[in-house]
């Protein structure tokens, strides 16, 4: 099978990249979003308001398998009292603001490695992610100096289209002109990942460990097994081999 692979989709987060705790990083964020936003609500109260919100969105779109741009989740879910124009104008950085007061994102010790190698082998790369941000991973792409090995980049926040659904992956397979059977994905949800990976009819589906995605991952009922399952990004390397 490995042989008919000749593309290799990533997941980002908790896959190519992982979330470092940093108090200090964390507190610069959200007093950012505060003076962001001109609030006169404390700290307390502000994030607690948010962190219902956003629990009661990321249950909607777990639900529709859709996601709000941007602009959407800032004007209509997280911050509808607000003025409109003003949250619109500024959600991109609302959502990074966000992001980061979860901690400092960063690529895994051997993500940049991997997809370079990968990359020289000969495989097409590309992303499918679930994300609220649309810059957050091409930063990072292009800080790390990875945005060249990657074909396409597919964000459910552009797209609208989330994860497990199977026409997220049909359409990343549509955008890097590869068929579904010559495709691989790397992912480390053992439900979202592997369901959806193997519903839209992917060659191949791996799922790297990652302790802090099974900790929070409720079992469905349903059983997904993966056809590898990794400890580390490098293992992709075994097996993978150099394209001929």
């Amino acid at each position: 099978m490995t042989a008919n692979i000749q593309t290799i989709f990533f997941d980002v987060g908790n896959t190519l990249r992982i979330v470092l705790p940093d108090q200090e990083f964390i507190d610069r964020a959200e007093a950012g979003l505060m003076e962001l936003i001109g609030t006169t609500e404390s700290h307390d109260t502000l994030f607690a308001k948010l962190e219902e919100r956003w629990k009661a969105y990321r249950k909607q779109s777990k639900t529709t398998l859709l996601d709000a741009s941007e602009g959407e989740l800032w004007t209509q879910y997280m911050l509808p009292e607000y003025d409109p124009n003003m949250i619109f104008a500024n959600a991109p950085k609302l959502t990074r603001l966000w992001r980061d007061h979860d901690g400092r994102r960063v690529a895994r010790p051997d993500a940049v490695a991997t997809i370079k190698e990968l990359h020289r082998r000969g495989y097409t790369l590309g992303i499918i992610a679930n994300t609220v941000t649309e810059t957050e991973i091409p930063d990072w792409m292009a800080a790390d100096g990875v945005a060249q090995c990657f074909k396409t980049t597919i964000l459910s926040s552009k797209v609208r289209l989330r994860k497990p659904d199977p026409d997220i992956y049909h359409l990343a397979c549509r955008c890097i002109g590869t068929p579904e059977a010559n495709c691989a994905y790397v992912g480390d949800n053992p439900v979202r990942d592997v369901e959806g990976t193997q519903a839209a009819g992917f060659g191949m589906m791996i799922r790297i460990d990652e302790p802090d995605t099974l900790n929070k991952e409720k079992a469905t009922g349903k059983e997904f097994t993966p056809d590898h399952v990794i400890t580390s990004l490098s293992e992709l390397l075994d097996i993978f081999p150099e394209r001929a």
